[in-house]
């Protein structure tokens, strides 16, 4: 089968609306609802999704990001305390610094130059590993470009990209694409042409992945016209991995017919947005738990348990905080943990559970 880009039609593709629509109608549903409880998130909330966006997308691609330093650039880049702590890792802060860019950017326009920069900033030693890459360039060389899985001599190729004497022309062909369809389609739907298309002409030595998923972001927030980060599709890509490889390599086949990529990317951001929603739900509660009781007066271990408690979202942790739980994290003794636990029953912070002995849990206060 033709690779989609080896059809004369191209770069023209096309899917079933009526399924696409019903599909997409939920999600923007669930993203209206969203979007009404946003006002009520703060920075750390963005923060938070910023992180995990990061680290999820290098996490797509294979790359392990250190988790240390992603936190201090994302605080840094968002004016955050604490940035600095940890030494600032260059390629960390390239990805953070394109992700944000996406988002607080969306009312520039996307351009050769923007793309370019974007790629720069993932590669800022010039290197993918251990090789040597054109940065910042549209690959001039190394056709075939192809995709391939597998060890050596038994290599599986799941794509081969156009060669590098088309990109060019390709690139110009998606920018003018880029700006014809702003406003002529749904946005979510052109996020998922957008993703498809760009990561099919595979522009660059490496990283299409990662640039495709920031330029699918760039879509999203044009539609949002908001500028914040409120959900993560990385993280909902990377939950589903393998399903999106190999959806999108179908997608890559064929006479440009699109729809099974369309249905799955726009359920992928409907569960991204519900997965928002329950980690807005999470930060609300946290927030107005800490304001309630800013007067109460606590011990570093304590805080430190009440955070931990509070990531967990309203019930806390299953079976609540135990006295050995409280040890492990706080790397007490087992009275201290006691004498805190009471100490934080007595404040009305912390209630106990239906457990007794060594079994019994508390859980947060949850009104």
């Amino acid at each position: 089968m033709p690779y989609v880009w080896e059809n004369r039609k191209w770069p023209e593709l096309f899917w079933e609306e009526a399924p696409v629509l019903a599909r997409l109608a939920a999600a923007r549903k669930e993203q209206g609802r969203l979007l009404a409880e946003a006002d009520a998130l703060g920075l750390e909330a963005e923060a938070a999704l910023l992180f995990e966006e990061t680290v999820e997308t290098a996490a797509i691609e294979g790359e392990r990001l250190d988790p240390d330093s992603v936190r201090s650039s994302v605080a840094r880049r968002l004016g955050l305390p604490d940035a600095g702590v940890v030494r600032l890792d260059r390629h960390a802060d390239g990805v953070v610094e394109v992700l944000l860019d996406a988002t607080r950017g969306w009312d520039r326009e996307l351009t050769a130059a923007r793309a370019k920069a974007w790629h720069a900033a993932l590669f800022p030693t010039g290197r993918s590993g251990t090789a040597r890459i054109d940065v910042g360039r549209w690959r001039s060389s190394g056709d075939p470009m192809q995709v391939v899985s597998g060890p050596m001599g038994k290599e599986r190729v799941h794509f081969e990209a156009p060669p590098a004497s088309r990109v060019p022309a390709e690139m110009k062909s998606f920018f003018a694409w880029w700006r014809r369809s702003r406003g002529a389609m749904d946005g979510v739907l052109r996020s998922a042409v957008a993703h498809v298309r760009f990561v099919t002409i595979h522009p660059f030595d490496d990283g299409n992945g990662r640039l495709a998923r920031a330029i699918s972001d760039l879509a999203l927030a044009e539609d949002e016209r908001d500028g914040r980060r409120l959900y993560s599709m990385s993280a909902a890509v990377s939950a589903e991995r393998k399903a999106y490889y190999r959806v999108i390599e179908r997608a890559q086949r064929g006479a440009g017919d699109v729809t099974e990529w369309m249905l799955w990317f726009v359920d992928c951001f409907e569960r991204a947005v519900t997965a928002a929603r329950v980690q807005a739900g999470k930060a609300l509660f946290a927030e107005r738990f800490w304001r309630e009781h800013r007067d109460v007066a606590l011990n570093p271990r304590q805080r430190k348990v009440l955070s931990r408690l509070l990531e967990a979202g309203p019930g806390g942790f299953e079976g609540g905080i135990t006295n050995r739980k409280y040890v492990g994290l706080t790397k007490t003794s087992r009275e201290s943990a006691k004498r805190d636990i009471a100490d934080l029953v007595d404040k009305g912070l912390l209630v106990p559970g239906p457990g007794k002995g060594r079994s019994a849990g508390y859980a947060l206060v949850s009104e």
